[in-house]
């Protein structure tokens, strides 16, 4: 699934490193969630990033309605395949 990266702002240009990558990022938010640890509690030897990082990029990619847009394909799709309830909202089986 490919997100539309128009709704995100784009990176300010300046000199210094680049971004960290995206897919990375989102690893890590995902294994904050999941955990519950706090954001700076993120071990760096798993290669997310810095806690700080993957919090920034969470905070910016709500704000730009990514997660949205991400909702709204899956249940596109899930629905195109006879694969939801639209009743119930949840997947068929």
């Amino acid at each position: 699934m490919e997100v539309d990266r128009a709704n995100t702002a784009p990176w300010p240009t300046r000199a210094g490193p680049r971004p960290f990558p995206d897919r990375l990022c989102l690893q890590g938010i995902l294994f904050v969630l999941h955990t519950g640890i706090s954001w700076e509690n993120l071990p760096q030897e798993l290669g997310f990033g810095s806690g700080m990082t993957c919090r920034r990029r969470l905070q910016r990619w709500t704000k730009a309605g990514v997660f949205h847009q991400i909702h709204q394909t899956l249940l596109t799709r899930q629905n195109a395949a006879k694969q939801l309830r639209l009743s119930t909202g949840r997947a068929a089986h």
